[in-house]
């Protein structure tokens, strides 16, 4: 099983291409299903929740290629992948497959909405709390569907079709808003969203939706509208920046120190947590390339934050925030609401010489002056990355093992921290 072994202490100083949104890309894959014509989705990043969902659809008979490698692309460009579900052979998502991700569960909306069934095992994944799926299903009954659970799979049946709805989610769900506005463009009449996702993947999702002929308004918003179309055509489709990728290096540069240059990001996509660095210390500002971060020499500033859906500070960014509060003189406050189990990690970091405390849904950090390297376990994605940033100030040697986690949400990580001066290797077996 692959390690990462990182010697930390040096600045991080360069150039990082941001690659496409993870976020994004598996909800655009999984659209792929509502149309017998070809979708066609560029700046996909290579990562192992792609391939893995492209196993997943290709097991429903959905076919794909990748676009070779061209002149001039490095790993980090984009790859671009072409869907073609004009001959669905299968409405069932098996159980070896979605227990893996939980994001492949989506497959049930597209495939009901256009079949009239679907047979999905219930979903696995990270863990990193329940996250049930009965939103999810609320939205598709909502609509319409019959929804059955018989030995661990959700069986969705609508054969007359989708019925536009009234869908009001008790809480915010960007997966159940995912679903509900897959569903409802083939849905005969129209579906109002109340309190949806307002992330900027539900509107790149919703973006490549009108694209294929879908006629939705208000993405982005509390409140969206969809009209129900008879039939989707195929487009072409680039994903947008990934905003935890851009969030993690600065984080990651806030750390160490340095200056770096984010290429292909907005700021917009996650402005509370660059406010939130600019308030730790970190200087960052807006460049024709993308986002610049930079500190050298200023210490680090305790900062309380709270989790929150979008515009709110991300929850996929807590563990990273964590790992730089442990340097940050004074004490500070990380308040975790969206899962109950997101702080695996600190118990790692603990290891590194972190002095953190759980009070409830909350994490008091106090900041220590140095880490010191130390052999570390990751436990789910985000948490795996928050480790490398920690190792990149510990003193000494930090090998942080189970890196797979990594793999599935961070595109050639260490080539990109290596060519801006950190000492990071992968070690293979």
């Amino acid at each position: 099983m692959d390690r990462i072994r990182i010697r930390g202490g040096a600045q991080l100083n360069g150039v990082i291409p941001i690659s496409g949104a993870k976020n994004a890309a598996l909800p655009l894959m999984t659209a792929s299903l509502l149309t017998g014509e070809p979708l066609e989705l560029r700046n996909v990043p290579r990562l192992a929740d792609v391939n893995l969902l492209l196993r997943i659809l290709g097991n429903h008979g959905v076919d794909h290629t990748v676009t070779g490698k061209r002149p001039g692309q490095t790993t980090e460009t984009g790859q671009t992948i072409r869907l073609d579900a004009s001959s669905v052979i299968d409405t069932c998502a098996p159980y070896e497959l979605v227990s893996r991700m939980r994001a492949s569960f989506w497959v049930i909306a597209p495939l009901v909405a256009r079949f009239g069934e679907a047979r999905v095992s219930m979903p696995g994944g990270c863990a990193i709390g329940t996250r049930p799926v009965d939103l999810l299903l609320m939205a598709l009954e909502r609509m319409g569907v019959q929804i059955d659970v018989e030995g661990g799979y959700v069986l969705a049946r609508a054969p007359r079709g989708l019925k536009g709805a009234e869908i009001e989610f008790p809480k915010v769900t960007v997966s159940g808003t995912h679903v509900a506005l897959m569903a409802a463009t083939l849905a005969d009449g129209t579906t109002v969203i109340e309190n949806a996702a307002r992330e900027p993947e539900v509107a790149d999702l919703a973006s490549c939706l009108s694209k294929m002929g879908a006629k939705i308004s208000g993405a982005g918003t509390s409140r969206i509208v969809v009209d129900g179309v008879a039939r989707l055509h195929g487009t072409t489709h680039a994903v947008m920046s990934d905003r935890i990728e851009t969030g993690t290096y600065a984080i990651a540069v806030a750390m160490t120190g340095g200056d770096v240059v984010l290429e292909n990001t907005r700021p917009e996509y996650l402005q509370q947590a660059l406010d939130v660095l600019t308030q730790v210390g970190a200087e960052v500002t807006t460049t024709n390339e993308g986002i610049r971060v930079y500190r050298n020499g200023s210490g680090l500033r305790a900062v309380d934050v709270t989790t929150d859906p979008y515009p709110g500070f991300p929850t996929d960014l807590q563990a990273q925030f964590m790992a730089l509060m442990t340097r940050a003189d004074g004490i500070s406050r990380i308040r975790e609401t969206i899962f109950e189990n997101r702080f695996m990690h600190v118990q790692e970091l603990a290891r590194l010489g972190a002095q953190i405390r759980l009070d409830g849904d909350a994490a008091i950090v106090e900041g220590v002056e140095k880490l010191k390297g130390a052999p570390v376990m990751a436990t789910d994605l985000r948490a795996s990355v928050s480790l490398v940033i920690a190792g990149l100030a510990a003193e000494g040697e930090t090998e942080i093992h189970r890196v797979y986690h990594l793999d599935r949400g961070f595109e050639a990580l260490e080539a990109k921290l290596g060519r801006c001066g950190a000492e990071i290797q992968r070690i293979s077996g």
